[in-house]
């Protein structure tokens, strides 16, 4: 690990100036992305600015019915709390699927929404990584790519966005809240949160150098089957092959509201308005179950290795909206 400059920030915006008046330092609450990613010196920060003793771990309820998250909830804390529990429970259960007991007591919230790929080549120095290094290529198009992205690649990168949380946020249309050095808020849709790769994997989302994430804001909560669905190589620890966000509304046999957002298969939190219209005001059914695959799957490409997330995808999507289906409970 290289050295560094440390220090603390008494409030948001001093933070975010403390982060803005040099180049390439970042914030660090939980750090447990971050030191990972130091200690193999493929981030070498030269400052580090604290926001850990911030006080930002509220969980508030606004005038009109949504939840405001504070920035430095610590992810079992969140998934833990009752009205996550029974208004956002898809959420919840999201949460609970990522990592270990103890990283998600230390991991927050802000820094959950960016996490960075767990992409192999991304963290071997030795390798070409584009978004470790800007036109170095990417060995992963061509190597051992099982993990990797089918959705939202480009000829730069497939690299697969890892958050649980992320993917069950982008489902309930979360909005984050930012202040910047000069005390500038801004709220930003999750849906404009993260970028894709295209020509420039190395930026993957829309923050400032000097914005700080002070919030998270869930709307309004969704009527319906609260479904988190996660198929990985192993039941704990382990990032997602294919993780799916459900939740559906049924009224009089139909499906009067369909949401659904996919992780371990997108370059970012995925999700496909094509694929809700094509589902809401239907009755449940096979056919249209399997025609759902294939519209999520119309624009995918393989590269090999992870050929066989189609195939996921065409077991697991039909299997989930099944159970979303149901008319037995909640």
């Amino acid at each position: 690990m290289k050295t560094f400059d440390y220090v603390r920030a008494d409030d948001a915006v001093a933070a975010a100036g403390k982060v803005g008046e040099v180049a390439g330092a970042r914030f660090i609450a939980g750090g447990t992305n971050l030191l990972d990613l130091m200690k193999l010196q493929v981030e070498t920060p030269e400052r580090l600015v604290d926001i850990s003793r911030l006080p930002l771990r509220d969980i508030a309820e606004t005038g009109d019915g949504a939840l405001r998250i504070g920035a430095l909830v610590p992810n079992s804390d969140l998934a833990a709390d009752p009205r996550i529990r029974r208004d956002y429970a898809v959420l919840s259960r999201a949460l609970l699927a990522g990592a270990s007991g103890q990283l998600r007591n230390k991991a927050t919230t802000a820094g959950n929404l960016l996490q960075r790929t767990r992409c192999g080549y991304f963290y071997e120095p030795a390798s070409a990584c584009n978004k470790r290094e800007p036109g170095a290529g990417c060995d992963g198009m061509k190597g051992f790519n099982r993990i990797l992205a089918i959705l939202g690649t480009s000829q730069h990168c497939i690299a697969t966005h890892p958050s649980d949380m992320a993917v069950a946020m982008r489902l309930l249309d979360a909005v984050i809240e930012t202040v910047d050095a000069k005390g500038q808020e801004r709220r930003i849709p999750i849906a404009e949160f993260h970028r894709q790769p295209g020509d420039t994997p190395h930026i993957e989302s829309s923050l400032r150098p000097d914005e700080l994430i002070t919030a998270v804001t869930l709307p309004k909560p969704l009527a319906g089957r609260h479904i988190y669905r996660k198929v990985r190589d192993r039941a704990s620890y382990a990032f997602a092959l294919l993780s799916i966000a459900a939740v559906v509304d049924m009224e009089d046999g139909r499906m009067a509201d369909v949401r659904l957002a996919f992780g371990g298969i997108g370059t970012v939190p995925w999700r496909s308005a094509e694929l809700e219209r094509h589902l809401k005001g239907q009755r449940p059914d096979a056919a249209l179950f399997s025609k759902a695959s294939d519209l999520l799957l119309a624009d995918a490409h393989g590269y090999g290795d992870n050929d066989f997330k189609f195939d996921l995808v065409r077991r697991t999507l039909p299997a989930v909206l099944q159970e979303a289906t149901r008319g037995d409970g909640a």
